[in-house]
């Protein structure tokens, strides 16, 4: 049962990563709604992520949200200086767990 439920979400997978280029194999041009997603859905999933992450923070308790403001303003000044989102995120990640483990050895 295992192994089949395995093989079927490796098909899954496998037909979904390989079906834009069965549909747009040879000299066919995007469709404009292609384009369109392309452009404005990953900014759109980012900001998604973005207030699902700050959605349950509360902004009253000054020290106790500071990880998350800390961190997210790494991320982004590492962002805008490299332009490279692999070590936005990395930094960020490792800069929230660290400053985490920091504010709690902290009494307020």
């Amino acid at each position: 049962y295992v192994l089949l439920c395995i093989a079927v979400a490796s098909i899954c997978t496998i037909a979904v990563r390989f079906a834009p280029f069965l549909i747009f194999r040879g000299k066919k041009e995007i469709p404009e709604k292609v384009i369109y997603l392309g452009k404005y859905l990953p900014p759109a999933i980012i900001a998604t992520l973005v207030v699902y992450c700050f959605k349950d923070i509360d902004f009253t308790r000054i020290p106790g949200c500071m990880p998350e403001l800390i961190s997210a303003a790494v991320v982004v000044a590492l962002h805008l200086w490299k332009r490279n989102t692999l070590l936005s995120i990395g930094f960020g990640t490792l800069c929230y767990m660290a400053l985490v483990r920091i504010f709690a050895g902290i009494s307020f």
